[in-house]
């Protein structure tokens, strides 16, 4: 993720009250994480009501996702351990958030197949996560970053998941995710594949 999108200009005025507070980035992480859990169980529950507060709680989180960073590069708080921390914390929330929305559809014409989609899509987000922190072990951190196009950058369509959700579209927004996020999988191990040999 590249740090000078538009969500980040939007996010910076919000965190910089909090440099030389006590308040550190990885306390942000941890909240951001619990936020993203929060809207992955509001999914899965699948009425009306917690599908709109589960989106809520998905666009904190990733507000949140961003504020960490933020934090840390303004108070001079950047750790190894606080990076792989919110890489973690970032793919388990978009993991969780596809195989919530895939339980909560479960009573849908679909049945239960919605949840083999929200698994499905969970697991190519946390195969992503697997080649970035192969490629960082090899080439060191932000080795797989992708870069940002006209101010958004890649994780920024995740900001999509709960609008189009809002708008009563969330089983063929299921089905784009089961079909899409495992083919940019394969795409994106295959984009670093050079990076993923074992070094000599």
């Amino acid at each position: 993720m590249s740090h000078n999108t538009w969500i980040h200009r939007l996010v910076t005025p919000l965190v910089r009250p909090l440099v030389g507070t006590s308040v550190s980035p990885n306390q942000i992480t941890t909240l951001r994480l619990g936020f993203g859990l929060a809207a992955a169980a509001a999914y899965a529950e699948g009425s009306d009501i917690w599908l709109s507060i589960g989106g809520g709680f998905f666009i904190i989180s990733m507000l949140l996702d961003r504020a960490d960073g933020i934090l840390a590069r303004l108070s001079g708080k950047l750790s190894k351990f606080g990076h792989y921390f919110d890489l973690i914390s970032d793919s388990v929330c978009n993991a969780a958030i596809f195989i919530g929305l895939g339980i909560g559809l479960r009573f849908t014409a679909l049945g239960g197949w919605t949840v083999a989609l929200g698994f499905l899509a969970g697991f190519a987000v946390m195969f992503i996560l697997g080649v970035v922190m192969w490629a960082e072990g090899q080439k060191g951190l932000r080795a797989a970053e992708l870069p940002s196009m006209a101010g958004f950058d890649a994780e920024d369509s995740t900001i999509l998941i709960p609008i189009i959700v809002w708008l009563g579209w969330g089983l063929p927004l299921l089905y784009v995710s089961a079909a899409v996020t495992p083919l940019f999988a394969v795409y994106f191990a295959w984009l670093h594949r050079r990076m993923l040999r074992p070094a000599a």
